[in-house]
């Protein structure tokens, strides 16, 4: 697999670089960033989001019909990972689950009001697929969609929707045929507003927010069904794909190893540089060996993506690894600092910050969002090792 950067692309990224060193401030970029954290949850992030867009960045690799430069997709996961490390708010929801699947899939009602509002950066989507009895499993999604005169009305619950709280509208899964578990979801979007909507705060292990989100009697017409009725469990899967590349760089995973190679490299225990200690050395180098096996596995992603195809297995491999490496970092970490590792941020004496006790908790959080590890791992035996369903 041939991987080098052009001439083009690396001047694109030293320019993004450039960029983000200038606008470097508190209230746009999180100092450590986690691999979901880093949302267009305030006005000062959606502010930034237009700067991206007037710069041309957003939807890079979209046909030009829709707004896009038809450039390689190499230019936008050149602009993610760089967000990434920055603790930059990313267009990955907006830019690559809902504009690419409305750009394969919409009709043209939605094509003409989404799509140029996405590339503008003027709109935020909360994603719902995940019910109470349907986490892992969003085939099993019992969200009720019934036909009635001119569009459909939706009952039920969704869990675990983050972005519900500040989005602008709900991109959604919904049962319309009872009947038929894979083939009878269908696709939606809902403005947030909807006085059916009612939105409830639940809070993670990782000081994050993620919502219940109820609906009671909520019409949507017909319009702004997403494709076709009761193929929507397509649509997902690929989106799916998506997210798990698009919302899951490598950046933030990079510069968590980058942090406890520079404490062992900076600290000292009883007057002894820890750099020293053949423990802390094997550690550091084993991080470090991994997090290129977890560049690898991304590059692999991006290879498929740039054919063209959709990166299943690919995704869930490197999803998988990478989200898995996260935790041994964090324990890799605080076992190596010892006691004074648990010390939360903004806490004195607090190594590194406390950066590592926030991440300990919150690479939980990433082992779920976009897929658990055990879908992941059912992906992998079952669509890449072609093993036999498990029962």
């Amino acid at each position: 697999m041939d991987f080098e950067f052009s001439e083009d692309e690396r001047r694109f990224a030293s320019e993004v670089e450039r960029f983000l060193a200038e606008r470097a401030r508190p209230e746009v970029m999180d100092a450590n960033p986690e691999q979901l954290s880093q949302t267009v949850d305030t006005p000062e992030k959606r502010a930034f989001m237009r700067e991206l867009a007037e710069r041309g960045w957003l939807g890079m690799s979209w046909p030009k019909a829709y707004g896009g430069l038809e450039r390689s997709g190499t230019y936008d996961f050149l602009l993610t990972e760089a967000l990434s490390r920055w603790g930059a708010p990313q267009p990955g929801k907006s830019v690559g689950i809902v504009g690419k699947t409305l750009i394969r899939h919409g009709n043209e009602r939605l094509k003409s009001y989404f799509l140029p509002r996405i590339i503008r950066g003027e709109i935020e989507f909360a994603i719902g697929y995940s019910e109470p009895q349907a986490g892992s499993d969003a085939a099993a999604m019992r969200l009720r969609a019934t036909k009635v005169s001119g569009g459909w009305k939706l009952e039920g619950k969704k869990i675990w929707t983050t972005s519900a709280h500040f989005a602008d509208w709900y991109w959604v899964g919904a049962r319309t045929d009872p009947a038929s578990k894979h083939r009878g979801i269908t696709l939606f979007l809902v403005p947030m507003d909807h006085p059916g909507l009612t939105i409830h705060p639940t809070y993670t292990i990782g000081d994050e927010r993620t919502n219940e989100v109820f609906f009671d009697d909520v019409f949507v017409e017909d319009d702004y069904v997403v494709g076709e009725v009761d193929r929507g469990w397509i649509y997902i899967c690929e989106a799916l794909d998506l997210e798990r590349f698009a919302m899951m760089p490598v950046g933030p995973l990079e510069m968590k190893v980058e942090a406890l190679r520079a404490w062992a490299d900076e600290s000292e225990l009883d007057g002894e540089p820890v750099r020293g200690d053949d423990q802390v050395r094997r550690t550091v180098a084993r991080a470090l060996t991994q997090l290129e096996v977890a560049r690898m596995l991304q590059r692999r992603v991006i290879s498929e993506a740039l054919k063209d195809r959709v990166p299943t297995v690919e995704s869930s491999q490197y999803k998988l690894y990478m989200n898995e490496l996260g935790q041994r970092v964090a324990n890799w970490a605080l076992d190596l600092m010892g006691p004074a590792a648990q010390l939360k941020p903004g806490e004195e004496d607090a190594p590194v910050g406390g950066r590592f006790e926030r991440s300990y908790r919150y690479t939980v959080v990433d082992t779920i969002g976009g897929g658990t590890s055990e879908i992941q791992k059912n992906i992998i035996a079952r669509r890449g090792l072609g093993l036999p369903a498990s029962f």
